[in-house]
């Protein structure tokens, strides 16, 4: 088990702590919907210091990465962030990230936690003969989402960078809670606006005491993973290991709009003839219009008793109050309004295709 630097001041807190990809993280505090309406409504802070960072420089860095990740960063300026994935050879994904570019030459890859021995073993076997320089950070780093619509407010008192007007996946390093050189990222996993905020280990209990302080008067709360997970769903993102995985397919998943041909990269062929001639599954958004919970790997039918998919992610919608998830069925369920039925406790609940996200602002 590894522990992240503030795993104590979470157990102060009253967090539960959990096993999470083998890190010891706090998934609640005072209750998952308690969590989800603070970030949805004011502020909430995340320690997803489990995730992982990989450096990329130098002259050959832009090379290795257009080879081992779908999205062009050809586009990428300074300061500018991407989502991207990671395809394996097999028609699978190895991981979904976020790429960040501090100049021509230097970049940061954020990846998952579950994945960073994967990922770095994978990206290496491209370097051989490519030759960028990569350093694995993971270990030297936190991370704080910041996230919901007071972020921006409430936070503004600790830095002279203007935090409103940071664009959508955009970053700036700047000072931060009395500390220099923060990596300051108008991203999240929640859809609710806020910024992640990338430090040193050293540098964090400050940084946390000091978010804490500021936004005293904004109502900030310590969140866990489980109000992570429902505000994600919500909002119809990907969680790698439910969602996506490496067996998935990025066109049945829906990540077309990160798959860019404008270059060629791992398994680019394969891809290009899947979205030439179209995928037999899909990963689609449902609502439950009976009442009950989907969750993970409860089977999909037609209603009449056939199985046709797997709920890949679900939960009761802190936001909607009713019952949401995702799911891969067979095309010809896909196309929106298509009704489907959710196995439930041998009961088939009738649910119907639906447009991500379930929750509008």
């Amino acid at each position: 088990m590894k522990y992240i630097t503030l795993n104590d001041k979470h157990v102060a807190l009253g967090a539960k702590m959990v096993d999470f990809a083998g890190f010891n993280m706090p998934v609640q505090y005072e209750g998952v919907n308690a969590e989800h309406e603070t970030v949805r409504s004011g502020v909430g802070v995340f320690d997803v210091s489990h995730m992982g960072e990989f450096l990329i420089t130098g002259t050959q860095a832009v090379a290795l990465i257009q080879k081992v990740v779908s999205n062009d960063i050809s586009t990428l300026t300074d300061g500018k962030a991407q989502y991207a994935y990671l395809p394996n050879e097999n028609g699978g994904i190895v991981d979904d990230l976020i790429i960040y570019r501090f100049n021509a030459e230097k970049y940061l890859l954020v990846v998952n936690a579950s994945n960073i021995d994967k990922d770095w073993a994978w990206i290496s076997k491209y370097n051989k003969e490519i030759g960028a320089e990569m350093k694995n950070l993971s270990d030297d780093y936190s991370l704080l989402a910041i996230q919901g619509p007071k972020a921006a407010e409430a936070m503004q008192s600790l830095t002279s960078v203007n935090l409103s007007s940071i664009p959508y996946y955009n970053f700036v390093v700047g000072d931060f809670a009395g500390i220099e050189h923060v990596i300051i990222s108008a991203t999240g996993y929640t859809g609710s606006g806020g910024f992640e905020v990338y430090c040193k280990n050293e540098e964090v209990e400050q940084i946390w005491d000091k978010v804490f302080e500021a936004g005293a008067s904004f109502g900030i709360k310590p969140i866990g993973l489980a109000a992570r997970d429902t505000l994600r769903l919500e909002m119809g993102f990907c969680l790698y290991g439910n969602d996506i995985d490496d067996t998935t397919s990025p066109y049945e998943a829906g990540l077309g709009w990160v798959t860019k041909f404008t270059k060629d990269f791992v398994n680019a062929d394969f891809l290009k003839s899947q979205k030439e001639n179209g995928v037999s599954k899909k990963l689609v958004a449902f609502e439950l219009i009976d009442r009950g919970i989907p969750r993970h790997d409860y089977e999909i039918t037609d209603g009449n008793g056939n199985v046709i998919g797997k709920v890949t992610s679900g939960t009761m919608s802190p936001s909607l109050k009713l019952g949401i998830g995702l799911g891969y069925v067979p095309t010809q369920y896909a196309p929106l309004d298509s009704e489907i039925f959710i196995k439930v406790r041998d009961k088939e609940l009738k649910a119907k295709v639906v447009k991500a996200p379930f929750y509008k602002k």
